[in-house]
Parts: C-alpha cells; sequence; structure tokens
C-alpha cells in the first residue's frame, strides 16, 4: 500500500469494521473515502432496525463521527451514495428529508440506489474534502 495513504482502522464511537475494509482512507489532495455506514448505535453497540428516517438518522450521524474525527466537517462533504431498502417512494422520502435536515443548505453530489442489505435498510458512504 503507498505510503499517501492513511488507513483508518477505528474511529472512537464506531464499531471496528466487521471485515477486510477500513472505516475510510485519506487519499493524496486530501480526500477522504468513507466506507459505507450504517445505523449503528454506540449506546447498545448494534444496529437499530427502527423506522427509515431513524436508521438515515444514526447512518448520517456515524459519518458525522468519521468526518470529524478526520479534521472535517459537514459541508466538507463532496458526494454520497446512499444505498436503500425497499426502494421505493415512501421510503425514498423518509430517507429524503432527514437527509435534507442533515445537510441543511449544502448540497453534495448524490446517488441513490436499491439494494437488498442484510441487517439494515440504509447504508451511506461519502467522499470528503478535508480542509488544510
Amino acid at each position: 500500500m503507498p505510503s499517501s495513504l492513511e488507513i483508518l482502522s477505528e474511529v472512537p464511537g464506531l464499531p471496528k469494521p466487521r471485515g477486510p475494509f477500513s472505516a475510510g482512507i485519506i487519499s493524496e489532495g486530501r480526500l477522504l473515502h468513507v466506507s459505507g455506514q450504517g445505523p449503528y448505535c454506540p449506546e447498545t453497540g448494534g444496529f437499530v432496525r427502527g423506522t427509515i428516517a431513524e436508521q438515515t438518522r444514526l447512518t448520517l450521524e456515524c459519518l458525522r463521527r468519521v468526518i470529524v474525527h478526520c479534521g472535517a466537517g459537514v459541508s466538507d462533504i463532496v458526494s454520497c451514495r446512499v444505498y436503500l431498502q425497499p426502494l421505493d417512494k415512501q421510503t425514498f422520502a423518509a430517507m429524503n428529508a432527514i437527509y435534507a435536515e442533515f445537510f441543511g443548505a449544502h448540497r453534495p453530489a448524490r446517488t441513490t440506489i436499491g439494494t437488498q442489505l442484510l441487517e439494515i435498510d440504509v447504508e451511506i458512504d461519502c467522499i470528503v474534502r478535508i480542509p488544510l
């Protein structure tokens, strides 16, 4: 692995990744690539199977933990990918309302993908520009 990559193996308040991947990688150009986060609750130590709105809110808070840990903020997010199940109008609207609340006036690029997740209904990854 080139020395220009910084691998995030642990982030306070989040579990260690449960597979052969990291929480994120900081690459050249100060870009943070955050692995997909889900609705993890640090108080219970597990994923929350609540409503789409509840899962989206927790998932975005997990993303925020990684981003802040690396010295960036929500306004530094460049793009997001949202994985959602089921992908229908109601689920999309519930996710989108919380997503809009979280980002406020900031509008990163986004793709929403319908998928089949195992334990959760929402997963989000992102790319972040880390300020100097």
